[in-house]
């Protein structure tokens, strides 16, 4: 197969601001991901250097440039910008991100950037963070800023990564920062994240003329695990648990009548609405997009019981059973193709952008020096061909990031999942192109898939 993708679509490499990073030096304020990794037991690592990216950036341009990236997706760290979240913003932090804009159009990278990829200035989540409607104005404040120092050069907007993990992961399950467990502060949190979004969008648009907008969802899709009754109706409440209750309100669905019914009936909120959802929110959340970001790694089965859980069965860790990934998921292209298909169906996005997906693997350098990581190679080649078969059909899909560059702090895993095209030692920085990246590089230069 070749020749399988045209010369309008984007290949990219993405990754977020605290995985990489490091140096909270230059006037940067402490953020809920600072706090969690220093206070709570269950992270193994912090993200005080993690790659050293702030230091290093330049250099990792350089291997974006040898990989033949497209483009680059990024994330701005709120608490570079503005380091309590408001008030006076950071000289320092605007100009990190705008030297490391400039040295990516000099080498011919498109600048994809993220406006939030969960770290919360830690001084807003004192005054009851993302449950607080007053974090939404602080958003879009921060939105502005960044859209006026950098629109003159930036025009792919992603406004949120993944809100689904920070309200639920973040608020719910007590997991990821900021380590709130309760599905009332879930559920609100949510609805703020949603509602900031819309609402930077336009903020976005005023300010950056021609600028293309949209948020990076991520999904589950599923399937019951049995065709009893019990299996089907667990999986449809699943999936409007999982996907529904953040893709319906972006495209002005509102939020799905069937899972407001369901979490009436569990005691999660009182009355036809949540009484954080006020007049003209709904309205606010739908806010015209150019595309729809969609990060896909797996899929589940679901069972009776288990509608609210996404426990695959399979532990992460060295060494997973055949087909799955280190991080003990099952390794299923397939459903990437029928996810965006439904997709298009059910929203009609003027574009999608698959905005994360990739696989952890440690292979790391033989004695040859070489990471030879087949594995990801395969895994990237397959859910490649899935995007392939969609846009065939039909299907808008406009460009591609693997999910990751570098090998980065993977949350509370650490350093031990490696996800990137690209090896770092944490010990030495030093970084190594795999072999995946090598693969990736053909791809792009020949805009197609071996067969």
């Amino acid at each position: 197969m070749s020749e399988v993708f045209p010369k309008s679509f984007v290949f990219g490499a993405g990754t977020s601001a605290y995985q990489i990073e490091g140096g909270r030096t230059d006037g940067k304020g402490e953020s809920i991901w600072d706090r969690f990794a220093h206070t709570s037991p269950t992270m193994a690592e912090t993200g005080d250097i993690a790659c050293d990216h702030y230091n290093r950036f330049r250099d990792d341009i350089g291997l974006m440039a040898e990989l033949g990236l497209d483009a680059y997706r990024f994330s701005v760290a709120w608490t570079r910008i503005l380091p309590d979240g408001v008030g006076a913003v950071n000289p320092a932090g605007l100009e990190f991100y705008s030297n490391l804009v400039d040295a990516l159009l000099e080498h011919g990278i498109e600048p994809w950037l993220t406006l939030y990829h969960w770290d919360l200035p830690q001084a807003l989540e004192d005054r009851g963070g993302w449950t607080e409607r007053s974090t939404v104005d602080a958003f879009v404040r921060y939105a502005e800023v960044v859209a006026d120092a950098l629109g003159d050069r930036v025009k792919h907007w992603i406004t949120h990564n993944e809100p689904w993990v920070a309200a639920m992961v973040g608020h719910r399950d007590g997991v990821f920062a900021p380590g709130r467990s309760s599905w009332p502060e879930a559920l609100s949190a949510a609805h703020h994240l949603l509602l900031s979004h819309g609402r930077a969008t336009e903020a976005i648009r005023i300010r950056v003329p021609g600028a293309r907008i949209g948020p990076a969802l991520d999904c589950r899709p599923s399937y019951p695990a049995s065709q009893s009754a019990e299996d089907i109706a667990a999986n449809r409440h699943f999936d409007g648990f999982r996907n529904r209750w953040f893709f319906d309100p972006v495209f002005g669905k509102g939020y799905p009548a069937d899972i407001l019914d369901a979490y009436r009936a569990r005691g999660r909120f009182e009355g036809d609405l949540p009484d954080f959802v006020l007049d003209g929110d709904l309205v606010a959340i739908a806010a015209p997009i150019d595309f729809l970001g969609v990060n896909y790694y797996t899929s589940l089965a679901i069972s009776a019981g288990a509608d609210e859980t996404e426990d695959t069965g399979v532990p992460a860790g060295p060494n997973p059973p055949e087909g799955h990934t280190e991080m003990g998921w099952p390794i299923t292209p397939n459903a990437l193709s029928e996810f965006l298909t439904r997709i298009q169906g059910d929203y009609s996005p003027p574009s999608i952008v698959i905005t994360e997906n990739g696989a952890s693997f440690s292979d790391g350098p033989d004695e040859d020096g070489v990471a030879r990581d087949q594995r990801r190679i395969d895994y990237l080649r397959e859910h490649l061909a899935a995007v392939a078969r969609v846009r065939e059909s039909g299907v808008p899909v406009d460009g591609y990031f693997v999910w990751s560059l570098l090998d980065n702090l993977e949350w509370v895993a650490g350093f031990s999942q490696r996800f990137g095209l690209v090896w770092v030692d944490h010990d030495t920085q030093e970084r190594i192109v795999k072999q995946s990246g090598r693969w990736y590089t053909d791809v792009i230069s020949r805009r197609g898939l071996d067969t």
